[in-house]
């Protein structure tokens, strides 16, 4: 697959835009993308391929979408079959935004929760079978999500890991896939610790 350019996908730092599910029961439907410095949808060819990567159905899966931002990759697995849909999401805007695209869709799955990442990991008491995180590059969040993950997790639950360089995880983890898109390192990982 062709490296995706950047500069082809920029940020939505301007303006509102839209992005596209491009799989499942509601391929096609456009959501609204809010404007922010931090919000970078992930565009949709590097989706296709981690969604390749998972398998086209979540049939019954229970997912989390740890940095929601646009909430696209949640509502992509809710398209595809996901049973439960955690969206976390700190900034009231897009937690607006994510509220209206919830409604828009009918996803009755689809839970959207207000918090802080890290704070959320700390007090869930779900076990997750995919995760999606995609934290603000410059919070180098990675080392505390590495640590308080584990305990959300189902056995052999799969991580995707968007950054801006791969990740070198600690022990209990096994990198499945990479990809390198653009300024975008795309990895999925598979949780193997107890």
């Amino acid at each position: 697959m062709p490296a995706v350019n950047p500069r082809k996908h920029p940020p939505h730092a301007g303006r509102p835009g839209r992005v596209r599910i491009v799989g499942g029961a509601w391929r096609g439907r456009r959501i609204e993308v809010p404007s922010g410095p931090d919000l970078r949808p992930t565009p949709d060819r590097v989706r296709e391929t981690l969604f390749n990567w998972l398998g086209q159905s979540l049939d019954g899966a229970v997912c989390l979408d740890l940095y929601a931002g646009s909430g696209v990759l949640g509502f992509e697995a809710a398209s595809r079959g996901a049973a439960r849909v955690v969206l976390v999401e700190h900034a009231r805007a897009v937690l607006d935004m994510l509220r209206a695209t919830r409604a828009a869709l009918e996803a009755a799955q689809v839970e959207i929760v207000a918090a802080d990442a890290l704070r959320y990991l700390e007090g869930a008491d779900t076990r997750f079978d995919v995760v999606f995180l995609d934290p603000p590059f410059r919070q180098n969040a990675w080392p505390a999500l590495f640590e308080r993950l584990p305990r959300c997790l189902a056995p052999g639950a799969r991580v995707s890991l968007e950054a801006a360089a791969p990740q070198d995880a600690p022990q209990g983890w096994r990198e499945l896939r990479r990809l390198r898109a653009g300024q975008v390192s795309l990895q999925l990982m598979q949780w193997e610790g107890q």
